[in-house]
């Protein structure tokens, strides 16, 4: 029986803490978070839950609470994550987050290499270190890999996040208002011929023909897979010599305008004698994403406009010679849907369901490597788990191949 620690319950913490909750080889959580509303609603609502009040910027206090633990699942931003890995290593757990980046002190790129620089620490501890578990990167980085195993050389990923919802009431983002316009208005990286490119925010538009949906415009985003499938290029991915993210939907299209009008920045402007940071004033006037079902029932309840959705990973190489496109897409319960199942949003199921399934490989003794690593590091018969139990929570992948015949 295993003893785990979640560590920031917030919308993707609060759904592995309730997963884990119906897990019979889990007979204790732990779940912690600096908010004491947020630790105790879990210890009253969940049977196998203590809430416990942590503050992540200090070690001890992380260490205090996981003692006993075997895996601290950190769910906090990745600005904590040297603080959650310290106190894994100093108990003796495993680890698991769901971002590397962006943090304060680091550009992107140095923030991943930084996690990812811990791998001998963790190796030499006997402990496994998986990091970026969400739906992208996560979920995206398994496919990404299955697909790589198809063709015998890899020469491109894409990987493009289509979200778009309209309701009566007004909710740009269904996450954090202030991350999601932080993420937009940073620069993106490409992974490039072996080299990363840092390139300008909304960079590189273009209208992506989706299947079933059609063309939506998309920009380079800001993400870890680039970052994470450009190191490990010639280790697990054939030698890909392109990676890139891209995004899309309405949440981007009202970013870009503030972005140009300088309301993202996050400098003082002066305003008839008064400083004010646009970013922070955008951030408290934007309303924040429904959270707990009563939130979101109210927004389904006053009506939904129209939902549409696209997470598409293409890969490029070639097989026998010739060149092969294998373009895989994940099907998930919209908006709608994902509250009928679980009482969440779209974005909380899909992100947080992927997210569980890599901590339920924990708990079942599926992972097996020690050190740190991303997702697409797993292994034939650990990916095949993984998308197997993922099918079992509605969330599929449908694979098409493309060749050219000559």
């Amino acid at each position: 029986m295993k003893k785990i620690m979640v560590l920031g319950v917030g919308a993707q913490g609060s759904t592995i803490a309730k997963r884990l909750n119906e897990e019979p080889n889990v007979n204790e959580l732990i779940c912690a978070d600096y908010d004491k509303k947020a630790a105790m609603e879990m210890e009253r609502t969940l049977s196998k839950a203590k809430g416990v009040v942590v503050d992540a910027r200090n070690v001890d206090d992380i260490i205090q609470a996981a003692r006993g633990c075997e895996l601290i699942v950190n769910g906090l931003a990745p600005d904590f994550n040297m603080n959650v890995m310290d106190a894994a290593l100093k108990t003796g757990a495993c680890y698991q987050d769901m971002a590397s980046g962006p943090v304060s002190d680091l550009s992107f790129v140095d923030a991943v290499k930084r996690v990812l620089s811990r791998s001998e620490e963790f190796q030499k501890a006997g402990l496994t270190a998986l990091i970026n578990t969400g739906s992208a990167p996560g979920l995206a980085n398994v496919i990404t890999r299955e697909a790589v195993e198809i063709v015998d050389t890899c020469d491109a990923i894409e990987i493009s996040v289509y979200d778009g919802i309209w309701s009566k009431k007004f909710i740009p983002f269904w996450w954090s208002p202030e991350t999601a316009f932080g993420d937009m208005a940073a620069e993106s990286v490409t992974y490039d011929n072996g080299k990363f490119v840092y390139n300008k925010p909304f960079n590189n538009p273009r209208m992506e023909e989706f299947l079933g949906l059609g063309k939506r415009k998309m920009v380079d985003h800001e993400h870890e897979e680039p970052v994470t499938m450009g190191i490990l290029a010639d280790k697990v991915l054939k030698g890909v010599k392109y990676v890139n993210f891209r995004y899309g939907g309405p949440g981007l299209d009202l970013a870009e305008y503030f972005f140009k009008m300088g309301l993202l920045r996050s400098d003082p402007v002066d305003v008839k004698g008064t400083k004010i940071v646009p970013m922070d004033l955008i951030s408290k006037l934007t309303p924040p994403a429904p959270k707990y079902p009563d939130e979101i029932k109210a927004v389904l309840d006053e009506g939904m406009i129209m939902e549409e959705g696209a997470f598409l990973i293409r890969v490029k190489g070639k097989k026998g010679g010739k060149d092969l496109t294998v373009d895989s897409y994940v099907n998930a319960p919209g908006l709608t849907e994902a509250f009928e199942k679980a009482q969440i949003t779209h974005e909380s199921y899909l992100t947080g369901q992927s997210a569980f399934l890599f901590t339920k490989m924990f708990v079942q003794g599926k992972i097996t490597t020690k050190g740190v690593f991303p997702p697409e590091v797993l292994e034939t018969e650990e990916r095949a788990y993984y998308l197997q139990e993922a099918a079992k929570m509605d969330i599929t992948v449908d694979q098409y191949s493309y060749r050219t015949l000559y």
